[in-house]
């Protein structure tokens, strides 16, 4: 009888192919946080996407002027310190300021409208602090 019951189990699928995934799957809210039908949407006006894009287009002319100023070192150097500071961050489910990088920027001592009301893509993730530690680290 054992060996009926190990014959039916080698043609069952394995249990790792009925991970969650396609257009089926369930959606992790702990990994991904809540759907958003904004977030898919196109912009609705030609200069969000350029609002949303204003630091990096600054940090890029900041870049040629300075190379055309100094030589291409200058931007490199400042490129790969913005870099190393971007990675320093506190735990995943605390906020970081960034404040280093802000001091890089030039942007330390100006206050501008994410310091009076919060932007809201930076706050705090509530969550279970080990979980989120886990899949960081990649542990789950």
């Amino acid at each position: 009888n054992s060996r009926g019951t190990s014959s039916l189990l080698k043609d069952t699928i394995p249990l790792t192919e009925f991970s969650a995934s396609g257009p089926f799957e369930g959606h992790d809210l702990l990994r991904r946080g809540f759907t958003s039908v904004k977030n898919e949407l196109m912009p609705s006006h030609p200069l969000e996407l350029s609002e949303k894009n204003f630091q990096l287009n600054q940090d890029k002319t900041n870049f040629d002027t300075l190379r055309n100023i100094q030589g291409i070192h200058a931007p490199l150097k400042l490129q790969m310190e913005f870099r190393a500071v971007k990675q320093v961050q506190r735990l995943p489910f605390l906020h970081s300021s960034n404040i280093a990088l802000d001091t890089l920027r030039g942007n330390a001592e100006c206050i501008g409208f994410e310091d009076i009301l919060n932007d809201p893509s930076q706050s705090e993730v509530m969550g279970e602090p080990h979980m989120m530690m886990e899949y960081k680290l990649g542990l789950l």
